[in-house]
C-alpha cells in the first residue's frame, strides 16, 4: 500500500483525534476516558508558564473543560469515582490509565535501582526501607515530609545520615520500581504512597508476560499515530528496537498492522489495518509542546515539514520564536506558532492570556491563520479565566493577530 505525505499527516491528525467535532455541553469523565483510550498519555512536565502540559491536550481536543476532572481521574479516588488515571514513565513522566499499568511492570523490574542516581540508590540499601516504612506510616508525603520524619527518627540513634537529596532519589528510584507512586498533587508537588494504596487489587494482581506487553504497547503506539515508522512507534512509550522490531513483525503476521511506503519518507511506515485514510484536511487547535502529535520531533517535521525546537534553557537573546511555543494546527497542518504565557497578577490588577510573539510558516495566509489564531486564544483565555488576550511585538503575524483580535 501506498500513501501520500498529504494522506499520512491526515491519518496522524485524525488518529490523535483533532479530524471530529469537539463535544457541545460540559466535558465530564467519560469524555476524558475515550480520549486517553485514543492517545494513551499525558505527558507531566513543571513548566506553567501558560498551563501545565498535562491539561493542554484535553483542551486541544475537547475544547474548554473543568481542569478538576482531569484532577480528580488523576489523584483522588472514592467508590463512585474511582481513579482513572495513574503516574508513571509510560513516555516520560505522564499520566496512563490505571488498568494498563501492569503493561509496564517489566520496565517496573528494570528499575529496581532507579532510573536515574542508581550509586545514590545503591550506597543506600537502608535507605529504601526506611523510605517506604515512612510512607507506610505516614500516609501520602512529600520527598520533604519523608525526610522530616525520617530525621525526627534517627535523633538519639546512631546510624548514616542522608540529604534531602538523597530521601528525593530514593523515593523517585521506588516510583520507578512500582512500589510507590502517587496518591495526590498540591501545587504540583507529588505525594507518594504505597502503590497498594492507591491502585486497585485486580490492577496489582494482574501478570503480564512481557512480550504480550510490549506487543500491545507497539500496537496502541501504531493506533494512536495512525501511521509510523518503526522509530516513531518504539518513542511513543520510549520502547527499544530490540523491542518494537519483532513485535512489528509479529503485528503484522497477525494481521493487526500493514506495512505502507509513504512519499517523502526514508523508512516503511506501518498503519493498523482497516485504518481510514481521511479525504480532507480537518483540525484546528494550539499544541503544547508536548502533546503527544508533536512531541517526537523528527516525527513532526516528517510528517507536518515543521521544524520546532523548545527553547527554554536556550538564553533569551539566542531564542527564534520565544520561550513557551505552541505550534498552531490549522485544518489539519501545522501553519503557525505562538509564544503564550498567563499574565496573572499584572501591575494593574488585570488578568491576560499573553502572545509574547507569534509567526507563520512561508506561503500561508497570514490574515486566515491570524484569524483562526485569534479564536482558539480567546477560548484558551476564557478556560484560565484570564479576562483578555494580549499581543506582543515579536513575529511577522503580531499585528494581523491584534487586529483580528479587535
Amino acid at each position: 500500500m501506498k500513501l501520500t505525505a498529504d494522506q499520512a499527516r491526515r491519518v496522524a491528525v485524525a488518529a490523535q483525534g483533532f479530524a471530529e467535532a469537539k463535544p457541545k455541553g460540559v466535558v465530564g469523565r467519560s469524555h476524558l476516558r475515550r480520549l486517553i483510550s485514543r492517545i494513551q498519555v499525558l505527558q507531566l512536565d513543571s513548566v506553567s508558564v501558560a498551563v501545565r502540559a498535562h491539561y493542554a491536550p484535553v483542551f486541544s481536543r475537547l475544547g474548554p473543560y473543568d481542569r478538576a476532572v482531569l484532577e480528580r481521574a488523576a489523584w483522588s479516588h472514592s467508590p463512585k469515582s474511582p481513579r482513572l488515571l495513574v503516574e508513571y514513565w509510560a513516555h516520560e513522566a505522564a499520566l496512563m490509565a490505571v488498568e494498563d499499568w501492569p503493561l509496564l511492570r517489566w520496565r517496573m523490574r528494570e528499575y529496581q535501582g532507579g532510573r536515574w542516581g542508581t550509586e545514590i540508590v545503591k550506597n543506600n540499601p537502608r535507605l529504601l526501607d526506611d523510605v517506604v516504612a515512612a510512607v507506610t506510616e505516614l500516609g501520602p508525603s512529600t520527598a520533604g515530609q519523608i525526610e522530616a520524619h525520617l530525621a525526627t527518627e534517627q535523633r538519639g540513634r546512631k546510624g548514616p545520615w542522608w540529604d534531602r537529596s538523597d530521601t528525593k532519589w530514593v523515593a523517585e528510584a521506588l516510583f520507578a520500581a512500582g512500589v510507590l507512586t502517587t496518591a495526590t498533587r498540591v501545587g504540583f508537588a507529588r505525594h507518594y504512597d504505597l502503590s497498594e494504596r492507591v491502585l486497585p487489587p485486580e490492577v496489582l494482581s494482574r501478570e503480564i508476560d512481557d512480550d504480550e506487553a510490549i506487543r500491545e504497547l507497539t500496537l496502541r503506539a501504531a493506533t494512536a499515530l495512525g501511521v509510523g515508522t518503526e522509530a516513531d512507534i518504539r518513542d511513543y512509550f520510549r520502547l527499544g528496537a530490540g523491542q518494537t522490531k519483532p513485535a512489528i513483525a509479529k503485528l503484522i503476521a497477525d494481521g493487526e498492522l500493514e506495512a505502507v511506503e509513504v512519499d517523502g519518507w526514508a523508512a516503511p511506515g506501518y498503519l493498523r489495518v482497516g485504518q481510514t485514510v481521511p479525504r480532507s484536511d480537518r483540525g484546528t487547535a494550539l499544541l503544547c509542546p508536548f502533546d503527544p502529535l508533536i512531541f517526537f520531533r523528527a516525527r513532526m517535521e516528517r510528517v507536518f515539514g515543521f521544524h520546532y525546537r523548545i527553547e527554554i534553557y536556550t538564553p533569551e537573546p539566542k531564542r527564534q520564536f520565544g520561550y513557551y511555543v505552541w505550534p498552531f494546527l490549522l485544518d489539519g497542518k501545522l501553519v503557525g506558532r505562538v509564544d503564550i504565557k498567563a499574565e496573572r497578577a499584572r501591575s494593574d490588577g488585570s488578568t491576560a492570556l499573553h502572545a509574547v510573539g507569534a509567526f507563520t510558516e512561508e506561503g500561508v495566509d497570514r490574515r486566515r491563520v491570524a484569524e483562526a489564531m485569534a479564536t482558539e486564544l480567546r477560548s484558551m483565555a476564557s478556560w484560565l479565566d484570564l479576562a483578555e488576550v494580549t499581543v506582543g511585538d515579536r513575529g511577522d503575524l503580531v499585528k494581523e493577530l491584534a487586529r483580528a483580535l479587535r
